[in-house]
């Protein structure tokens, strides 16, 4: 039985207006299937509840502290085990994972495996992923005492792992007995569900075959409670906001990230459609908000925007800001011409308007819903942008055998982009590039912009397409990024995968380059086809191609859609060290800027 659950993402960080949270219990689909395999056993509950709360799929690398556990993880026949070239990547594969199914999970083992990890958890916590972080531990009988075992750094202290977790999990949990196991593991899977984050939970390596008395076949369903909107304080807010936006006379609306974490992007495009406002969205919304509303101007993103819509956001009289995330990559290093007098910021738990006061208590989604019905249409901002608007120009058709500009390969990516399609964009230039692809309603939109980890697409890709397998994935990702996690390419032949990734070959680490440029940017190259093709070893279906030109581009694209449908697709593009988009120029020199400021006076 395929469940979800739908909870909303944290409690109040704040009480604003003194007023305590209203919550209520849900009913969250908690329920078993019924397919009772072998005892009652600590690893068959984890297993049952990660299939629960809808969890198809975990990913893992082996150790000798989870092996135990493991068994019981492929003994669920709902639970198909990924099993992963390193950790780092099971972490990324759960991050993508959860962000097209909801929630996702790895298995890793005691330190070596659970610190390799964590830069992967860290970006999952930055995005709002609720990613479960399950750890094979050590024996139930070394607590306590003054062992020193293997996989720690050397001393009697089991906490290290524990303690690096804490800052980047909102809950951890070691099972080293069984009377609370039950009541510990289901406790931070409920709370990774709540608040959207993700969480840790290590489990000695000796309890996972035992049956327990507080272990049924079948777990029993519990129900999460859900924060609900303080009826006064939402109604004051909408109030405000309606009172100042309607004098406006010419407003605009704005989506962010934490649409997602929110679960407010239907109600985001109702308020779009309602309110005739022009709409925009922040770049790491990309995908959050869709890119078919009437009224949408493109990407707002400072000076490297979509051309015409900062001047249309900028010189709004009001701007309502739906989940944004401020920081110094997504306002180009500070410089974003807003002013707070002029903003209404909307987060997933308050709202607050210009200057005045800031409404606790109130969900984003039930926001946005009631301002729909209280704003008068405006349609000035849009047609003021429809009055300034030009055409972009397409890049020109390359000569027969010139060399391949990185432009032209994306207006051919364009061209692939569907309902059935899903893209992934790597840090680097691919931010930008991908960022002007135009996305058909239902074409799924990833990359990792607050943490901004190179590499992250590579696990990522995998556990997307392990989670959606109806769409095909088409990952952006650069030379230098790849070769930080390339290995599980394997993984994704392995699990029968027909991703396209396209490997912008630079020779370095551009985006840093456009930064602040050294010898430390410029990286040994590598024959990328070779390297894919000696992974694929004649096993599976995987295809590679390496393209010098758009001629050549073309046939691979055709390949890739057509004889090769069913493959994974590699495809190597061959670009000059300097063919950058020009928002990279741009954003980097900010971004460079911002980061050179000198310190403060005494």
């Amino acid at each position: 039985m395929e469940s979800s659950v739908d909870v909303n993402s944290q409690w109040p960080e704040s009480n604003d207006l003194g007023c305590p949270p209203c919550i209520k219990t849900v009913n969250c689909a908690l329920q078993g299937s019924g397919n009772a395999v072998g005892p009652a056993t600590l690893g068959r509950h984890l297993a049952r509840r990660l299939v629960q709360v809808g969890v198809r799929d975990v990913f893992s690398v082996p150790g000798d502290f989870n092996l135990t556990l493991l068994d019981h993880l492929i003994a669920e026949p709902e639970l198909n085990l990924v099993g992963c070239c390193n950790e780092l990547n099971a972490g990324y594969a759960a991050d993508g994972y959860a962000r097209s199914r909801g929630v996702g999970a790895c298995v890793v083992t005691f330190t070596v495996g659970g610190l390799s990890v964590i830069n992967a958890i860290a970006g999952a916590y930055s995005e709002n992923l609720p990613v479960i972080c399950i750890v094979g531990g050590p024996n139930s009988n070394d607590y306590g005492t003054n062992r020193i075992l293997h996989h720690t750094i050397g001393l009697p202290d089991f906490t290290q792992e524990y303690r690096c977790f804490q800052t980047v999990t909102c809950a951890q949990v070691i099972v080293n007995n069984l009377d609370d196991a039950n009541e510990l593991i289901d406790h931070a899977i409920s709370t990774a569900l709540i608040e959207s984050k993700p969480v840790y939970i290590s489990i000695s390596c000796n309890l996972s075959a035992i049956p327990h008395h507080t272990f049924s076949h079948e777990p029993v369903p519990f129900c999460l409670t859900s924060r609900l909107s303080n009826p006064t304080s939402l109604e004051a807010a909408v109030e405000a906001t309606a009172q100042f936006l309607n004098a406006a006379v010419k407003p605009v609306l704005v989506g962010g990230p934490k649409l997602r974490v929110a679960k407010a992007k239907d109600a985001f495009g109702e308020l779009a459609n309602a309110s005739g406002y022009a709409v925009a969205a922040m770049p790491s919304a990309k995908g959050q908000v869709l890119e078919t509303l009437p009224h949408y101007i493109g990407t707002y993103w400072g000076a490297v925007s979509t051309a015409f819509c900062a001047e249309i956001v900028e010189s709004a009289d009001a701007y309502l800001f739906a989940g944004p995330i401020f920081n110094d990559y997504s306002s180009v290093g500070y410089s974003l011409l807003l002013k707070k007098e002029k903003a209404i910021i909307v987060q997933p738990n308050r709202v607050t308007v210009t200057n005045g006061p800031t409404f606790g208590c109130v969900l984003m989604k039930d926001f946005l819903e009631a301002l729909a019905k209280k704003l008068k249409r405006n349609t000035t901002a849009f047609e003021n942008y429809q009055r300034i608007f030009v055409p972009q120009g397409v890049p020109l058709k390359g000569a027969p055998n010139e060399a391949l500009r990185v432009n032209v390969l994306f207006k051919h990516i364009q061209a692939m982009l569907s309902n059935d399609t899903a893209v992934i964009a790597e840090t680097g230039d691919s931010w930008f590039n991908c960022q002007k692809l135009k996305l058909p309603e239902k074409c799924g939109y990833e990359f990792q912009m607050q943490y901004g980890s190179i590499g992250w697409s590579v696990g990522a890709t995998l556990g997307y397409a392990q989670a959606a397998p109806d769409k095909r994935v088409i990952a952006c990702i650069g030379d230098g990024s790849f070769q930080v996690t390339a290995q599980d390419i394997s993984t994704m032949i392995r699990s029968g995968q027909k991703n396209i990734i396209f490997l912008i070959n630079n020779g370095g680490y551009t985006i840093e380059v456009e930064i602040h440029d050294g010898p430390y940017n410029v990286i040994k190259n590598w024959n990328y086809t070779g390297l894919v093709d000696a992974i694929h070893n004649g096993e599976g279906k995987c295809w590679t191609t390496k393209v010098k030109t758009e001629e050549e581009v073309i046939e691979a694209i055709k390949t890739a859609e057509g004889p090769k449908k069913d493959c994974l697709c590699f495809v190597e593009v061959i670009a000059h060290k300097d063919d950058t988009s020009k928002e990279l120029l741009e954003w980097g020199s900010r971004v460079a800027a911002a980061n050179g400021r000198p310190p403060n006076p005494q």
